[in-house]
């Protein structure tokens, strides 16, 4: 059975600690973009792919969720998949979690293809497109996640 890829480990280091005691907020955006820049390089769209052909990925909007919160020298583990694509954009969702498995927040993004001359969004190479419709059959098998598609707002009574 197909499952999200493993992209990346990492403690929680000092510099990360805020007043209150626990991992910033910030934090949590820097870990998962440091996790989809993995994600970019296995789908051969990472730095190489944008010194090689001036072309690279942005991404047009994310949505955080935080399930707990991470202390000093945690040890995290981030994992992502594709929920869908089309000729330029990737929707795509990741997982921190603690060593022992426990949800620590999620994001959702999507990421736009685009050719760095413009700059304007350009479709994928074949042979990325290739390799992304190859993850993404695999990762349509899986259940989709509970946190995709929230919003923030208050419950209307």
């Amino acid at each position: 059975m197909a499952e999200s890829i493993h992209l990346l480990d990492l403690a929680v280091p000092p510099e990360w600690i805020d007043y209150n005691g626990h991992m910033n907020m910030a934090y949590y955006l820097v870990a998962f973009d440091k996790s989809v820049d993995v994600l970019f390089d296995r789908l051969g769209l990472g730095q190489a792919y944008r010194r090689d052909t001036d072309h690279s990925m942005y991404m047009l909007e994310s949505h955080l969720t935080y399930a707990r919160e991470a202390k000093l020298g945690d040890k995290l583990a981030i994992s992502a998949r594709l929920i869908d694509a089309d000729e330029k954009r990737l929707h795509l969702f990741q997982r921190m979690q603690l060593a022992d498995g426990a949800d620590v927040a999620t994001m959702e993004g999507m990421v736009l293809h685009v050719a760095l001359a413009g700059p304007k969004s350009a479709p994928f190479p074949a042979a990325a497109r290739a390799r992304i419709e190859t993850l993404l059959t695999e990762h349509r098998t899986l259940p989709i996640p509970r946190e995709i598609g929230r919003k923030v707002g208050l419950k209307q009574k």
